[in-house]
């Protein structure tokens, strides 16, 4: 029995949650802590408005949500914010249910992308960046924010109650156990968000800056901020937006490196222990993320904690003359999704050749990241190999202090 959840924001408008435990979202981020998604119900003196919608499998649900508050017959506009199917998938099943009634407001890219990915009749209104549509008692104002993260993702402000209907922007990863942030402590909830713009938008960075900027600068001053994942904001919206922007602009946490290694059979993980004891011993706590023969992290954590680091530890083998392949993949990931640059040390043990060194230098080289150490060695690590990953060690706080 799917569990889902409907929830009074305003007199007029109702939030439509369902908690989805997917595994792999987007058949690629390791979620075991689920997501969100929520569509929203808005009752206006002109008709029902619908934004957005769940995932195809949980369609009839959230017709039966619907159905708690409004015949689906009565929708008279649905918001398509975003084509992605997460959001999109149910809207299928919402049309026939509506008799074909509704008319689907959405961005001009988004027309060809919801027919090709859908058989429905759809009778579109195009909508203009800036435009306000009235809706009798209540005016929604579309704000186009591309690459946020397709092209054709819009946003809605309610104007008369300064409710910021945002899609993906300012959502986070997680089945919180409440539905706003004034009814608990949301630290942890946070971390779900950062996993989620680096996994999710990190590609985008830029834009989350550029869609700021060009929120306030016509003056959008949100009281709510009701995103289609996660949290609802209505304390503090302020919050939520201060930490997408810190996020996007990879600031980090004083005194926190994260440290990534694979070892197959101890030899990385020797010079690695080292390095961690010396950071320890200057004052700072690794975060450790380690690929050996008992452990495989989940890549979309690893680059959740490196945005936010002010320096990096890697440490690889070679394999088949070539980097550890999973470590590998890592780098290639952290090219594409962050858009800042860190210090990097990087540690190597390798059996017949040194490459790892060129090999990562490659890897990020159209990036900021900056390798300002490189310490290979053959084998097992000696006491020479450790002394000078003591002395990587503090060329890499010298970095960080160079900022």
């Amino acid at each position: 029995m799917v569990r889902y959840i409907v929830e009074k924001i305003l007199d007029n408008l109702y939030l439509l949650r369902v908690n989805d435990r997917v595994k792999f979202f987007e058949a690629l981020w390791d979620i075991p802590e689920g997501i969100t998604y929520n569509a929203y119900l808005l009752i206006s003196k002109d008709g029902v408005v619908l934004f957005d919608g769940w995932k195809d499998e949980y369609a009839e649900d959230l017709l039966d949500a619907i159905r708690t508050i409004s015949d689906p017959n009565d929708i008279k506009y649905i918001v398509v914010h975003h084509v992605e199917q997460d959001h999109s998938g149910s809207i299928q099943r919402v049309l026939e249910a509506n008799s074909g009634i509704a008319e689907v407001l959405c961005h001009p890219l988004a027309v060809k992308m919801l027919q090709s990915l859908y058989t429905a009749s759809f009778k579109f209104k195009i909508v203009k960046d800036g435009e306000e549509f009235s809706l009798g008692d209540r005016t929604l104002k579309f704000i186009y924010t591309p690459w946020l993260h397709w092209p054709e993702t819009i946003v809605s402000y309610i104007v008369e109650d300064g409710v910021l209907l945002s899609c993906d922007a300012f959502g986070g990863f997680s089945i919180p156990s409440t539905v706003f942030d004034d009814e608990e402590d949301i630290t942890n909830y946070l971390k779900y968000v950062r996993k989620y713009i680096v996994n999710v938008i990190g590609y985008y960075s830029d834009y989350i800056l550029k869609a700021l900027d060009k929120i306030r600068g016509i003056g959008v001053s949100p009281k709510i901020i009701t995103p289609a994942h996660g949290i609802i904001f209505r304390k503090n919206p302020e919050i939520i937006v201060d930490y997408y922007e810190r996020v996007a602009r990879g600031l980090s946490e004083r005194g926190k490196i994260t440290v990534i290694y694979n070892s197959m059979y101890g030899s990385v993980e020797k010079a690695i222990h080292h390095a961690i004891g010396e950071l320890e011993k200057r004052g700072f706590k690794p975060v450790t993320f380690k690929f050996t023969d008992s452990e495989r992290p989940a890549i979309g954590d690893i680059l959740s904690e490196i945005i936010d680091s002010e320096a990096l530890v890697i440490g690889v083998s070679v394999y088949e003359n070539d980097l550890f392949p999973y470590v590998s993949y890592l780098l290639e990931l952290m090219a594409r999704k962050i858009r800042v640059g860190k210090p990097i040390l990087l540690i190597s043990s390798y059996g017949w050749s040194k490459v790892a060194s060129s090999k990562v230098s490659d890897k990020l080289a159209r990036t900021y990241f900056k390798i300002v150490e490189s310490i290979e060695f053959q084998g097992q690590p000696d006491m020479e190999d450790l002394e000078k990953i003591s002395e990587g060690v503090i060329r890499l706080l010298e970095a960080i202090n160079q900022g």
